[in-house]
């Protein structure tokens, strides 16, 4: 194989490091503008640095006066049993779609093809009636049960596990392993990558998500982030950006962490998608 040469990819790295620094310029306004006063933003709107990086009577205010450490811990509540519903169930279906057969197999594969399709707002109403008549309206658990699975997730779950041997799974039946024996300590292991892929799309999902928690959660106690932070920026007759920059590093701090701490595996599950 023939080696590019020196100057090309000196070229190639050049552009690489200039789309990433133009990526990269949104987020420093963001951090530099949580550390700034609203009176310091409203003067010199342009100015990107602060006058002090200690100033955090923004991120102070936010957890002393605006109630966000109560709308982070919905938010985790919330993220976590999302992720976990979405893990066991996605990787359940995606196991039986791929290895298993059944009458219907796939149809019911379509179907979660077709749910992929179906813009989520246009499910908002028969969801919120639903919710209204279990009488979960303004509690924890309607925020979770529409994101409990996704579609998504299945089908991640179902093309990477297309990726398994079926002669293991083979032998594993002829050595007398039942099903759940054969998927817990045979099939779980194997595809790691894809369970990080599904747990990051879906804390990604639930943790940003803002118009649903905004329709069922109707007072402050079961608020999430974005939604505290909507109303903790508008308290006021004015929007407080810096209050608002401030809210918008403590939401984007946790995707961030999960992400630096599983992007290995992020990209393996979206590559092995492909598979067969």
């Amino acid at each position: 194989m023939t080696k590019p040469h020196p100057a090309l990819t000196a070229l190639l790295y050049g552009l690489l490091t200039i789309g990433a620094v133009i990526a990269l310029l949104p987020f420093a306004w963001v951090l530099f503008g949580a550390f700034k006063t609203q009176a310091e933003i409203m003067s010199a709107p342009g100015a990107w640095l602060p006058r002090s990086f200690a100033n955090l009577d923004n991120f102070v205010t936010l957890f002393s006066e605006r109630r966000f450490g109560r709308y982070m811990i919905n938010s985790l509540i919330v993220s976590a049993a999302t992720v976990i519903t979405n893990v066991l169930f996605a990787t359940m279906a995606g196991y039986a779609l791929a290895k298993l057969e059944f009458p219907g197999q796939k149809m019911v594969f379509g179907c979660v093809l077709a749910a992929m399709m179906v813009p989520y707002i246009a499910l908002f109403v028969p969801q919120f009636f639903i919710v209204v008549q279990m009488g979960l309206v303004n509690t924890l658990t309607a925020v979770v049960l529409p994101m409990a699975v996704m579609p998504i997730g299945v089908f991640i779950m179902r093309q990477f596990a297309n990726s398994v041997p079926d002669e293991l799974l083979e032998a594993a039946r002829l050595d007398g392993a039942g099903e759940f024996a054969i998927f817990f300590k045979i099939f779980l292991p194997l595809v790691g990558p894809a369970i990080a892929t599904v747990a990051i799309i879906t804390f990604l999902n639930s943790w940003n998500y803002f118009l649903w928690p905004l329709i069922v959660a109707q007072n402050q106690d079961t608020y999430t982030l974005p939604v505290g932070l909507a109303v903790a920026s508008q308290a006021a007759k004015s929007t407080d950006y810096g209050l608002l920059l401030a809210g918008a590093i403590v939401v984007l701090l946790p995707v961030l962490i999960l992400f630096l701490f599983l992007q290995k595996y992020f990209v393996q599950g979206i590559a092995g998608t492909g598979i067969k």
